[in-house]
C-alpha cells in the first residue's frame, strides 16, 4: 500500500532544477566581444567622473521630489474647489429645492399637523432663508494647524501687551498695577443696565405676541372691519416699537449718562429686539392673511409661544417656527467661547491703554492741523485693525456659538469668509451674515415688492442708508455725542466702492486693495472718534456756542481759531499750568480755576484746569485758554 501511494505521489511532483553553480566574486569574470567592452567603459567613467554622476543623481532626486511636491499642492488644491463647489451646489440645490406640483384634485393623506408642521418649516411662497445644520468657518479652520497658529500669535501679542503694560506702571508708579479703571469707567452703572435689559426682554416677549395673537383672531374669526383692526393694532404695534422698545431705552441711556460699554449694551439689545419683532410679525402675518382669505380655521397657522421666546434668544433676525437643533449641548465648548469673550475683552482694554490713549489724551493741547490728523490717522490703523478683529471673533463667533450651542441652534453661519473678499460687495454680504440676512429680506426685498420689482439701485442705497443711521445712532447714544463719520464713510465710500469693487474683481490685487482700504478706514473712525471724544471732555465750548453742542467739538475749536488763522498767528500760546494735585501716585481733581501765564506778554490770564484720574505726574489733557470766555 505504501508503495502504491507512492507511486501514485510521484506523477504529481515537479523535479526542482539544480541551481546554476556561479563564479566567485573575486574571480574574473569572462565576457565576450562588445559587453565586456561596454562594462569596462563604465567602470571607467565612473572612475573618472564618479563625483559629477553623484551629484547628476542628487539633483535629478530634489527635482523629481519638488515636482512631487508641486503635484500634491495642485491635488490639494484641486480636491479643496472641487469639495467646496460641490458642497456649494448641494446647498443651493437644496435652497431651490421645489416640491413637485400636484392636481388641484389631488389630497394627500396627510393630517392637519403634519400640514401645519409641514408650512412652519418651510418659508412662506417657497421663498426665504433655509436654515441647515452647519458649523462655523473658524470653527472648521481652527482644526488646521496653520490656522490656529495664527490664534497662537495674537495670545501672544496680547501677552506682550500685558508684560509692557506691567513693566511702564512698575517704572512709573514704583509697584505692580492691576487695576483696570478703563473698564470699571466704560461699564459703569451696571445694575441700571440690568434693569434696563429685563424690561426690554420682558415688553418684547409679550406686547407683540399678544398684540399679533387678538390681531389674528380678529382676522379668522367672524367679526367684521378686518381692515380697521388691521390699522388698529397695526398703529399700536407700531407705536410700541416707537416707544416702548425705541424712547424709552435712549432715554435711560441719555439721561442717566451711561459710560459707552453700558450704553452699548442697552443699545445693540434695543436695535436686535426691535429687529426681531418686526421679523415675527413680517412672517406670520401673510399666514395669516392667507388662511383668512382661503377661510380655513381648522389649519393652526399662528405661532405658540414657546416658539417666539425661542426666537427672542436664538442668534438670528430671521423668524421661523423650527430650526435644525443639536441632539446635545457641549458645555465646554460654551465656557471656551464664553472664556474667549471675556479674553477680547481684555485685548481690547490693552490696545486702548497702550495704543489709543497715549496717542489722543493731550490732544487738546495741539493745534487742530491737517499734520496732525494724518499723523493720527495713521497711528490709529493698527488698534483700528485690532478692534476690527477682536469685534468680529467676540460678537460674531464667540458671543453667537456659545447661545446657539445653549440653545442647540445647528445653524452656525453668523459669517462667510469675509477676508477672501475681492469686492466690497461681496464683503457687506459676507461680513455679518445674521445683519445682512435681515437687510435682505425685510428691507432690499420688500423695497422691490413695493416698487414692482424696479429701482433695484434705489433699494440698495435705501439698504445703505438704513444701516449707516442705525450705526451711527448706535455711536451716537454710545459716546454721548454726534459725529457722523461712520456715517459719511458709508455713504460715501462705501456706496462708491460697492459699485467700483463689484463682484466681477477676482484678482488677487483687489483683495489686497480691500484690505488696504477697509484697515484705513478703521483707522479714521478711530483718530477721528477718540479725537472728539477729549475735545467733548477737555475742551468744553464757550457760551456763545453752547446752543450748538450738538455738533462736533472738533469743528467748533476749528471755528473758534479761524480769527487767528486770518490774522496770521499761526501756533496758539503755551501756557504754563500749575502741577496738580496728587495722592498715592494719582492724580485727583475735577476742574480747578486757576491763572495761566502767557509767555508772549508775561500776564496771568484766567484759565481752568480739567483733570481726570490718571496715572504720572501729568494729567489727561488740558485745554487751550484761547478758547475760554
Amino acid at each position: 500500500m505504501e508503495s502504491g501511494d507512492c507511486n501514485g505521489l510521484r506523477p504529481r511532483m515537479r523535479i526542482i532544477p539544480e541551481m546554476p553553480a556561479f563564479p566567485d566574486l573575486k574571480s574574473p569574470i569572462v565576457m565576450e566581444g562588445s559587453q565586456a567592452e561596454e562594462r569596462q567603459g563604465f567602470g571607467d567613467l565612473i572612475n573618472s567622473n564618479g563625483k559629477m554622476e553623484l551629484e547628476y543623481v542628487i539633483s535629478k532626486k530634489l527635482q523629481l521630489k519638488m515636482k512631487a511636491e508641486h503635484l500634491r499642492c495642485d491635488l490639494i488644491r484641486q480636491f479643496d474647489s472641487h469639495v467646496s463647489e460641490l458642497v456649494d451646489s448641494l446647498i443651493e440645490e437644496s435652497v431651490s429645492l421645489e416640491p413637485t406640483p400636484l392636481p388641484a384634485n389631488f389630497s394627500p393623506s396627510m393630517s392637519d399637523k403634519e400640514r401645519s408642521k409641514l408650512r412652519s418649516i418651510r418659508p412662506p411662497n417657497g421663498e426665504g432663508k433655509q436654515f441647515v445644520n452647519r458649523r462655523s468657518l473658524l470653527d472648521e479652520l481652527f482644526e488646521v494647524n496653520h490656522i490656529r497658529t495664527i490664534y497662537h500669535m495674537f495670545i501672544a501679542l496680547l501677552i506682550l501687551f500685558i508684560l509692557s503694560t506691567l513693566v511702564v506702571d512698575f517704572i512709573d508708579e514704583g509697584r505692580l498695577v492691576l487695576d483696570f479703571d478703563l473698564l470699571v469707567y466704560v461699564f459703569g452703572q451696571f445694575p441700571l443696565v440690568v434693569c434696563t435689559w429685563i424690561y426690554m426682554c420682558v415688553s418684547a416677549s409679550l406686547v407683540p405676541f399678544m398684540l399679533f395673537q387678538t390681531w389674528a383672531q380678529s382676522q379668522c374669526g367672524s367679526g367684521g372691519h378686518p381692515r380697521l383692526w388691521s390699522l388698529l393694532y397695526g398703529s399700536a404695534f407700531l407705536l410700541y416699537q416707537a416707544v416702548g422698545l425705541g424712547f424709552l431705552p435712549t432715554y435711560v441711556a441719555v439721561s442717566n449718562s451711561l459710560p459707552p460699554a453700558s450704553s452699548f449694551i442697552v443699545i445693540l439689545e434695543q436695535v436686535r429686539l426691535m429687529m426681531k419683532t418686526h421679523s415675527f410679525v413680517r412672517e406670520n402675518v401673510p399666514r395669516v392673511l392667507s388662511a383668512a382669505k382661503e377661510k380655513n380655521d381648522s389649519v393652526p397657522l399662528r405661532p405658540h409661544i414657546n416658539q417666539y421666546l425661542y426666537f427672542l434668544f436664538a442668534p438670528t433676525l430671521i423668524y421661523r417656527d423650527h430650526y435644525p437643533r443639536n441632539p446635545l449641548i457641549r458645555w465646554g465648548y460654551v465656557a471656551t467661547k464664553l472664556l474667549q469673550v471675556l479674553g477680547c475683552l481684555f485685548y481690547a482694554y490693552y490696545v486702548f491703554v497702550r495704543l489709543c490713549i497715549p496717542q489722543f489724551r493731550s490732544i487738546s493741547l495741539q493745534l487742530f492741523d491737517l499734520r496732525s490728523l494724518v499723523l493720527g490717522v495713521f497711528n490709529s490703523i493698527l488698534p483700528g485693525a485690532l478692534v476690527l478683529f477682536l469685534a468680529f471673533f467676540a460678537l460674531l463667533h464667540c458671543w453667537l456659538n456659545a447661545f446657539a450651542e445653549m440653545l442647540r441652534f445647528a445653524d452656525r453661519m453668523f459669517y462667510k469668509d469675509w477676508w477672501n473678499s475681492t469686492s466690497f460687495a461681496n464683503y457687506y454680504r459676507t461680513w455679518n451674515v445674521v445683519v445682512h440676512d435681515w437687510l435682505y429680506y425685510y428691507v432690499y426685498r420688500d423695497f422691490l415688492l413695493m416698487s414692482g420689482m424696479r429701482f433695484r439701485a434705489a433699494a440698495m442705497f435705501f439698504v445703505f442708508t438704513v444701516s449707516a443711521v442705525v450705526h451711527e445712532y448706535i455711536l451716537a447714544i454710545c459716546f454721548g455725542f454726534f459725529y457722523p463719520v461712520l456715517f459719511c464713510l458709508f455713504m460715501c465710500f462705501g456706496m462708491m466702492f460697492n459699485f467700483i469693487l463689484h463682484d466681477r474683481r477676482r484678482g488677487p490685487i483687489w483683495n489686497v486693495i480691500m484690505w488696504t482700504s477697509l484697515f484705513l478706514g478703521q483707522g479714521v473712525i478711530i483718530c477721528l472718534y477718540c479725537q472728539e471724544w477729549y475735545a467733548q471732555r477737555y475742551c468744553p465750548i464757550t457760551e456763545v456756542l453752547h446752543r450748538l453742542s450738538i455738533f462736533p467739538h472738533e469743528l467748533l475749536r476749528l471755528i473758534c481759531l479761524l480769527p487767528a488763522f486770518l490774522s496770521g498767528v499761526a501756533e496758539a500760546p503755551v501756557l504754563e499750568l500749575p502741577p496738580p494735585k496728587r495722592r498715592h501716585g494719582r492724580v485727583l481733581g475735577d476742574v480747578t480755576s486757576d491763572m495761566c501765564i502767557d509767555p508772549n506778554s508775561d500776564q496771568s490770564i484766567p484759565c481752568e484746569l480739567r483733570v481726570e484720574k490718571g496715572r504720572g505726574d501729568q494729567p489727561l489733557g488740558y485745554c487751550h485758554a484761547s478758547l475760554r470766555v
